[in-house]
């Protein structure tokens, strides 16, 4: 049976998370995923396939959408990360999150933060997409429950939102 790691093992790591800076332990080679989820308890990021396939774990590094289940949590340090949660808040949510909602955008949920927060760094680099755009940024986030044309409607009201703002 493996023993648990010795406190020796870990290193400090500072991490900027939605505009907070903290420094915390953890083993050199902990995933980004696995630092906001366990110990800084942001629950956006989900886990899926761990290889950085489907999307379910993406959060944006310095504005980029970046698979957070293959990023060493240590890679970052002083970087600006924004999870799901640091995007918008319940009762302010950002333009994106916002059309999702109102498009009725989810079923399971599983594919909801990488398409959101997908979404959020096309829209922040490019305003107004093509529609073969916003399907090819898209493209890389799986979708287990067939959502995909209230997820495309979503993308649409999220650019004319951010236009009109």
């Amino acid at each position: 049976m493996p023993s648990a790691p010795s406190v020796a093992a870990l290193m400090p790591i500072r991490l900027n998370v939605n505009a907070r800076t903290t420094t915390l332990q953890a083993l050199p080679n902990s995933t980004l995923l696995h630092v906001l989820r366990n110990q800084l308890s942001l629950n956006g990021p989900k886990y899926g396939c761990g290889l950085g396939q489907c999307g379910a774990c993406t959060v944006h590094v310095d504005g980029v959408a970046a698979r957070a289940c293959v990023i060493p949590a240590r890679h970052v340090q002083d970087r600006q990360i924004t999870t799901l949660e640091g995007l918008g808040r319940a009762d302010g949510p950002h333009p994106v999150q916002q059309a999702f909602v109102n498009a009725q955008a989810a079923q399971c949920g599983y594919c909801l933060n990488g398409m959101i927060m997908t979404t959020a760094a096309l829209l922040a680099q490019e305003p107004n997409p093509s529609a073969q755009r916003i399907r090819d940024a898209l493209s890389g986030n799986l979708c287990r429950c067939g959502t995909h044309i209230e997820i495309l409607e979503a993308v649409v009201q999220a650019t004319q939102a951010l236009s009109s703002s």
